[in-house]
């Protein structure tokens, strides 16, 4: 028989319960702040729920009834310059650390609502209830919750989707030389989540001071957890990623509170992050006002049993046993809790004249309508008193660069000059400069801030998102190939490109994603994509796509300098090209929104990027028509550059778009749309367009030709052009 022995973790995994002892033990005026915070939170819940079955609240109403403990007995002896971020069910999450940060973690009961403690209750209500004064100007509602000062960095609809948000602010507390911490709270289902899995892998990798705080409430929805996964304990999770775990009666607020001290001192001592299960149990449905048991999935009896163990009575019926309080004592607390709370119901709603006995919101109190984009992109501000340089217009002194040369060239001058900027991405740091030589010589520069990711594109997607919100570096993160967005889609379109605009457009969120397309070079479906299409049409990002290196230095210090995610598009066949750039001058910015007329002409405006620019030109010699070649450089919405469109549509009358990849994801197709709107009275013929074929490409070197446009479908497109002239 073969021999075996038994092998154990790498890291310890143990269950957290109290004793009298502890509850002796514990700091009176711990006790007082926990139970003062979750009377205060139990009260604010009950209204939420309250003012929707009202249809006061737009949208769903995920109470945290039952759980506060765990949000409590977690957040209380924080400090503000920690940060929590939370899950769609965030409310206690996001009110147990406004209201420590307020109080300084200290509550007097006899006193409880202090005129801070009122503007938290009333702020997050107004939030909630899609109100201006609310801390996202009423963008957030229930389910995204943040508050910046008190380190919050926002709760999250998508389940799962904020903790690699959380392990790049963690990434940051680290590398900014704290000893601050990030919790991350998630729920059972999140558990199963691959973005949750990815982040745990790399927050133990790169050792953050992160934890990943589970609330186990036992049901998804409806979905019990042992439905769910074969190992119903869910803080053996940590265990394959070598993370110390902690499992906690989360009714138990000292217990959990004990737990975070323990994972505090391994996050705090560089030891990395720390997993905390905490068992809770939500009273109320999903959603609303209704028990679960009115929907047939947990029974009367299973409810009434976790009622008891209510983290609010826990914690007063201990406190009363230490004599540290009363029952009146008690009493008082829920009073003065319930009395702040219709102070705050009565700033925001009035009665209504038109139905008695009824409220409504005050109409003062919603956002101005015209509010409806602002802060979907930054204002440009932060280029002001740039130096910018067109290479078109340039004329001094020039010297060779191939273009992939000149990507790592303005990467390591901008390294150099600004040392918040950090790049990470697979294989970044390895084989002379990643796949492609754009990252050259950079990993010996700058071996700390260029990091080489385990394939995990929604955990290093979303990590560079935390540290861009973070505010104190500046991440440019490398998709090897656009199809891989892919996989980390919720990362760059629900949490990235959403962010500023969700929390109510204040906070920048400076990111660079660079990526590259790769069409013709064999690598099939999944391997060569043109994202801009996509881009284009997902809130948020700007995109820029530059044809030679002189501009692709422009473009790169201009999207370093902005305070937006930028999609960065390269492309492969541009990399060896042999280029002309500014000699000496590796810190000009391109004009922002300023595309470039690469051929000047009268009988059609032909618009393009990347290298079918260059295909564009090619395709007009050996037309012998006389067209105008514009090249974009800047693709998204708020940036494209109109007037330069506009003046040369104006002169031809006629429109050839170009672009090489697929049409099902084309940039074309909403580009046409929006230049027939803007020009129709202008334009003389139907708006044509080349593109690549339906399907993606192929391995087949002659089904992948057939699937991308080049050269000779230019000049087709062109010939369509010729005859539509001539028939006017």
């Amino acid at each position: 028989m073969p021999k075996t022995r038994a092998l154990d973790p790498a890291q310890p995994w143990v269950e957290l319960t109290t004793t009298a002892a502890d509850w002796k033990a514990a700091d009176p005026q711990l006790l007082a702040t926990m139970l003062g915070e979750l009377h205060l939170i139990r009260a604010f819940e009950e209204t939420v729920l309250e003012l929707a079955g009202e249809g006061l609240v737009h949208g769903p109403a995920h109470s945290s009834i039952g759980q506060e403990g765990g949000a409590v007995g977690s957040i209380v002896g924080l400090r503000s310059t920690d940060a929590i971020n939370g899950s769609h069910r965030g409310h206690h999450q996001f009110l147990a650390k406004a209201l420590t940060h307020v109080t300084s973690g200290s509550l007097d009961l006899g006193t409880l609502v202090t005129p801070p403690v009122q503007t938290v209750l009333q702020r997050t209500l107004a939030e909630i209830l899609g109100l201006a004064q609310g801390y996202c100007s009423g963008r957030g509602g229930s389910m995204h919750l943040q508050w910046f000062e008190a380190g919050a960095l926002g709760t999250n609809a998508i389940v799962g989707g904020g903790v690699p948000l959380g392990a790049g602010n963690a990434w940051a507390q680290k590398h900014a030389g704290t000893t601050d911490v990030t919790v991350s709270y998630f729920g059972d289902g999140a558990t199963n989540i691959g973005s949750v899995l990815e982040s745990m892998n790399l927050a133990s990798a790169w050792k953050l001071p992160f934890t990943f705080f589970i609330e186990n409430n036992l049901y998804a929805v409806s979905t019990s957890v042992e439905e769910s996964t074969g190992e119903p304990r869910l803080s053996a999770r940590g265990l394959g990623f070598a993370i110390p775990s902690w499992r906690v009666d989360g009714m138990d607020p000292l217990a959990v509170h004990l737990a975070m001290l323990e994972a505090e001192k391994v996050m705090r001592s560089g030891g990395g992050p720390a997993v905390i299960e905490a068992e809770v149990y939500r009273f109320f449905h999903q959603n609303g006002p209704y028990p679960g048991s009115a929907f047939g999935y947990r029974t009367k009896d299973e409810e009434a049993a976790w009622r008891k163990r209510d983290p609010l009575l826990r914690v007063a019926t201990e406190m009363i046993k230490l004599g540290l309080i009363d029952q009146a004592g008690v009493d008082s607390v829920r009073a003065q809790a319930q009395a702040a709370m219709a102070l705050a119901v009565g700033e925001l709603t009035e009665a209504d004249p038109d139905a008695a006995g009824k409220r409504r919101i005050r109409a003062e109190l919603w956002p101005d309508p015209s509010f409806v984009d602002v802060g979907l992109r930054g204002d440009l501000s932060e280029l002001s008193g740039a130096r910018t340089l067109d290479p078109l217009e340039y004329s001094g002194a020039v010297e060779q660069s191939k273009f992939v040369d000149a990507v790592a060239a303005v990467m390591g001058r901008r390294m150099d000059q600004d040392d918040r900027i950090v790049i990470l991405g697979e294989d970044v740091h390895r084989l002379a400069g990643g796949t492609n030589g754009a990252t050259k010589g950079l990993s010996k520069q700058y071996p700390d801030r260029v990091l080489g990711t385990p394939i995990s594109e929604n955990a290093f997607a979303g990590l560079g998102g935390g540290m861009a919100l973070d505010g104190r570096f500046r991440p440019v993160v490398e998709f090897m190939y656009p199809d891989f967005m892919w996989v980390a889609a919720d990362q760059v379109f629900n949490q990235i490109g959403k962010a500023r605009h969700m929390f109510g457009g204040v906070n920048p969120v400076p990111l660079v994603l660079r990526t590259k397309v790769a069409m013709g070079s064999g690598y099939g479906s999944q391997h060569l994509m043109d994202p801009a299409g996509i881009f284009a049409t997902s809130p948020g990002w700007r995109i820029i796509a530059p044809s030679t290196a002189a501009d692709y230095i422009g473009l790169m210090n201009t999207a370093l300098a902005l305070q937006d995610p930028v999609l960065v598009i390269e492309h492969v066949d541009l990399y060896g090209q042999p280029e002309e750039i500014p000699a000496g001058d590796l810190d000009y910015q391109l004009p922002f929104g300023k595309a470039g007329i690469r051929r000047q002409g009268d009988d059609v405006t032909v618009i393009s990027y990347l290298s079918m620019v260059r295909h564009c030109l090619e395709a007009v010699e050996q037309s012998g028509m006389d067209a105008e070649v514009i090249d974009l450089r800047w693709l998204d919405r708020a940036s494209l550059d109109w007037e330069t469109i506009g003046e040369s549509i104006r002169k031809t009358n006629s429109v050839l778009i170009v672009e090489q990849g697929a049409r099902g994801t084309s940039y074309g197709a909403w580009l046409a749309d929006e230049i027939q709107r803007r020009f129709f009275d202008w334009l003389d013929q139907p708006i044509e367009r080349v593109t690549g074929s339906e399907a993606s490409p192929s391995i087949s070197k002659v089904l992948e030709r057939a699937a991308i446009a080049r050269t000779e479908e230019v000049v087709a497109g062109l010939e369509r052009i010729r005859a539509g002239l001539g028939q006017r």
